[in-house]
């Protein structure tokens, strides 16, 4: 049986996967490619995650792609309209005719002989998985599994006789008017879930171990919509980009060099938002911002239905479910209908496939991330992720564009074969997330290191990125540059 050969494979169709192919369209024109979706519909979270209010928790100006300006007048968007933009791009590009969906790649092992990837896919209901072969992989599946979300152990939870969900797989048409709604958890999904269900529900409860820092933000962009009157749509959306960059790295600069007056701003803020009376101790977290993300709500939505007292917080630990809600610590009992668990996300690299070179397993958690880009010891592969303290995209395309450039070096200098090696074993490690988030803690021996120094320290700046992967050197010594001899594997050498 032949076995299909294209030039690159991209992993994943969702907001980074289709930017990634705009740019290998663009950048490696002459490369035969897919893109391979493990799901029935293209994209990725914007696809997956259907609960009330679901939005983005950056500004689209900095989460869409630097090639497609948004045009669309919220700057904080609904989780619907960043789905159509991904949509609108892949119809615009030709990228849909690319995806191959419900294609899941269940294991990825690269042969040194051949300089070649060779993966397994489950096509649909078949029973057969069939190989592809691929020089170049990148992979663009995020980095958390998508089957299930975490939800801790709680005691008694079978007891419970409401409805208790994950908003990860939130039921479809699920109607919760007139519930009591109890939200467990203080961060981007329940902030933005409490507002969201409020005006329908009895009331909803926003139930936290901790307090997370919220600060209000426009939802519209009132600069961008009156530029947009004199200057054409591009110009508008580069001036809104390099504004909100610059502001982003502010902020977070700011609040690493001074947070105790990051902090204070902050939780003045909130405080003005939820007046005098309010109990700031809901609001108040004992670590310093950006240790953990900041959560962002657009025009105070969830102050706004905290001071109206449709929506209200409590900051306590969880004893037990009981049959009618939940009882805490202090022996309170929180009576509900609905229990939501928006308590994280399952940290998971790859897309859960298994990766292997010449046929040994790869453990990315014994390897280190080189430019935030590739891993150490793993040849012709990418893993495309974004910033933890700025918008994904703004990484996700330099991460794309880097490995075009790397992809053209290549072809140039006769190569087959790149990986990034670091000899000498001497540089330090350290958490390749510097965040003190459960998602990111629950997964430390799953995700690969950083280093102490360029090119295998994270460094969190667009602009040093910017400049590196841009316009940096390619061969920095780190990459080691080989070209096997070929031996042809059967190949459909058609082009796809």
């Amino acid at each position: 049986m032949s076995v299909e050969h294209l030039d690159v494979l991209i992993i994943g169709a969702g907001l980074s996967g289709v930017g990634a192919a705009y740019h290998l369209m663009k950048h490696c024109p002459s490369k035969r490619f897919a893109i391979l979706e493990g799901r029935a519909a293209l994209g990725g979270t914007w696809d997956l995650f259907r609960y009330p209010g679901i939005r983005s928790d950056s500004d689209m100006f900095t989460l869409g792609y630097n090639f497609k300006p948004w045009t669309n007048p919220l700057a904080i968007a609904d989780g619907p309209s960043i789905r159509r933009y991904i949509e609108e791009t892949a119809q615009e590009n030709g990228i849909q005719e690319k995806i191959r969906f419900e294609h899941k790649v269940l294991s990825a092992d690269w042969s040194t002989e051949q300089a070649t990837w060779t993966l397994q896919v489950q096509r649909g209901d078949e029973t057969e998985p069939v190989s592809i072969r691929c020089q170049h992989l990148l992979m663009c599946t995020g980095y958390y599994r998508y089957e299930a979300g975490y939800t801790p152990e709680f005691k008694g939870r079978e007891q419970f006789q409401g409805t208790f969900i994950h908003p990860q797989l939130w039921p479809e048409n699920f109607d919760y008017s007139g519930k009591q709604v109890v939200v467990i958890g203080s961060g981007a999904t329940a902030v933005t879930l409490v507002p969201a269900m409020a005006d329908k529900a009895k009331h909803v409860t926003m139930l936290q171990r901790s307090p997370t820092y919220v600060v209000s933000l426009p939802e519209g962009d009132s600069i961008s919509a009156f530029l947009r009157r004199f200057l054409p749509e591009t110009w508008v959306y580069r001036l809104a980009r390099t504004r909100n960059v610059a502001m982003q790295m502010g902020f977070f600069n700011l609040s690493r060099v001074w947070p105790s007056l990051v902090r204070k701003v902050l939780l003045r803020l909130a405080k003005r938002e939820l007046g005098a009376d309010f109990d700031m101790r809901h609001f108040s977290p004992s670590y310093n911002p950006w240790d953990e993300r900041v959560c962002a709500v657009p025009n105070g939505d969830l102050f706004n239905v905290l001071r109206e007292g449709k929506a209200s917080v409590v900051t306590e630990h969880i004893d037990g479910f009981t049959a009618t809600g939940i009882r805490l610590k202090s022996g309170q009992e929180l009576p509900a209908d609905v229990i939501i668990s928006a308590t994280g996300l399952e940290l998971q690299l790859f897309g859960g496939m298994s990766v292997a070179v010449d046929g040994v397993p790869f453990d990315a958690a014994q390897s280190m991330g080189y430019r935030g880009i590739m891993l150490r010891d793993l040849p012709n592969a990418a893993v495309v992720l974004g910033y933890t303290n700025a918008s994904w995209t703004l990484k996700a395309d330099l991460s794309s564009e880097y490995f075009c450039r790397l992809i053209n070096h290549m072809d140039a200098t006769g190569m087959r074969q790149c990986t990034p090696r670091d000899a000498a074993r001497a540089v330090k490690t350290a958490p390749f997330l510097d965040l003190a988030s459960g998602y990111i803690q629950r997964a430390a021996g799953k995700i690969p290191s950083q280093g102490d120094r360029a090119p295998w320290k994270l460094y969190q700046n667009y602009l040093f990125d910017l400049a590196l992967l841009r316009y940096g050197k390619v061969a920095d010594g780190y990459l080691q540059f080989s070209s096997p001899q070929v031996v042809k594997p059967t190949e459909n050498a058609a082009a796809v």
